[in-house]
């Protein structure tokens, strides 16, 4: 036997009340001592490995019934960019700087549909946190936040090359990530605004956000931008141009967005006005989201990526091409996790997946965009 962790909560005495058996009988059934047996139930010993299988055997239950783990109460304060403090919330941690940061692994801005295991649980009230494991992944972690679904293929690399290190991808538009890295509350910010003559809008944003700390801006892919549409481009549309027709329902992104503010572009050039085109003012805030509007036939095109189209079944009329960057402060880009990401990018075996993407290629994957 050995001393008890003072983690782990002894359920003994609970099963064997429950099943009528003695501290006596029980002893004698599992072939040790009756004070071995209030030992155990006071928590003052934790079993050996064969004694614990004798009593789960005899006490109808499993090892890990009889024995709890008690997640980890963390004092620390705990950053919750979105809200969501509701009791029991299931989270994903990292640490930023000097703050510990979690977003809710449930709900709109989740990059997939998927269920992700958590690394903590909202405390009663919802205040404190819980700890589930051993609290050391929050500090391997960093956030990505962006809208680019090619993200995840990512994180799967880093994770590879370094089971320790973990990217975390969360989805936000372009300019809610920018806006979340000047908070502090991401490590990393994705973004693929759309250039105007002779600069880079993804290097300006970045300038005007992260003055105080300056950053990296890394190219990360080159990826067609336009409209989903139905098998088969049933409505033969070519441009935006074609969508004021007024025949055409379209379900478009949420203000500042930047493919809303690419279709608005295309539009004025057209000589279009947005809200002549119906569902011009019906949004959704993800490129699935819009998928799921085509794909069951709500409306007719929605803004998004030709990967997410072919994901759905779906055509896609390609209108731009645009450079998605990360953008990373200079204070974060010693980080473990991050040198291990910036690594991955300059690997054949990342690029290479990044090339099989429909509708994108790694021409600028790695390469350093700009440094102030």
């Amino acid at each position: 036997m050995s001393k008890q962790n003072d983690s782990i909560s002894c359920k003994v005495k609970q099963y064997r009340q429950e099943a009528g058996v003695s501290q006596a009988q029980l002893a004698d059934l599992v072939g040790v001592k009756r004070q071995a047996i209030y030992d155990i139930e006071s928590g003052k010993y934790l079993p050996n490995t064969g004694v614990a299988l004798k009593l789960a055997r005899h006490l109808g239950a499993t090892v890990e019934e009889l024995f709890v783990e008690e997640c980890e109460e963390d004092g620390r304060e705990l950053v919750l960019p979105e809200g969501g403090e509701e009791a029991g919330g299931r989270i994903s941690l990292a640490r930023v700087r000097d703050k510990l940061v979690g977003y809710p692994l449930e709900g709109e801005y989740a990059f997939s549909h998927e269920l992700k295991a958590a690394d903590g649980v909202i405390g009663s009230q919802g205040k404190g946190l819980k700890i589930l494991g051993t609290g050391s992944a929050a500090e391997n972690s960093v956030f990505l936040m962006g809208c680019d679904p090619a993200f995840t293929l990512l994180a799967a690399h880093v994770s590879r090359k370094d089971p320790k290190a973990r990217v975390l991808c969360r989805f936000a538009s372009s300019h809610a990530s920018l806006n979340a890295l000047a908070r502090g509350e991401t490590h990393i910010a994705g973004t693929h605004l759309h250039d105007e003559p002779g600069s880079s809008a993804n290097v300006s944003a970045a300038r005007e956000k992260i003055a105080l700390t300056g950053g990296l801006v890394m190219g990360f892919s080159m990826m067609e931008e336009g409209l989903m549409v139905a098998p088969g481009n049933p409505l033969g549309l070519r441009s935006a141009a074609d969508l004021a027709s007024g025949m055409v329902r379209i379900v478009n992104r949420e203000p500042g967005a930047a493919l809303r503010v690419l279709l608005d572009d295309q539009l004025a050039k057209a000589g279009v006005p947005g809200p002549a085109i119906p569902g011009y003012e019906k949004t959704v805030k993800s490129h699935n989201q819009g998928a799921q509007m085509v794909a069951c036939g709500a409306a007719d095109a929605a803004l998004g990526l030709r990967p997410i189209a072919h994901a759905f079944g779906l055509d896609f009329v390609p209108i731009a091409e645009v450079r998605c960057d990360l953008v990373i402060p200079s204070d974060l880009i010693e980080h473990p996790t991050i040198r291990v990401m910036l690594d991955v990018m300059q690997t054949r075996h990342f690029r290479e997946e990044i090339d099989l993407l429909r509708g994108y290629h790694p021409g600028q994957t790695g390469a350093v965009i700009a440094q102030f």
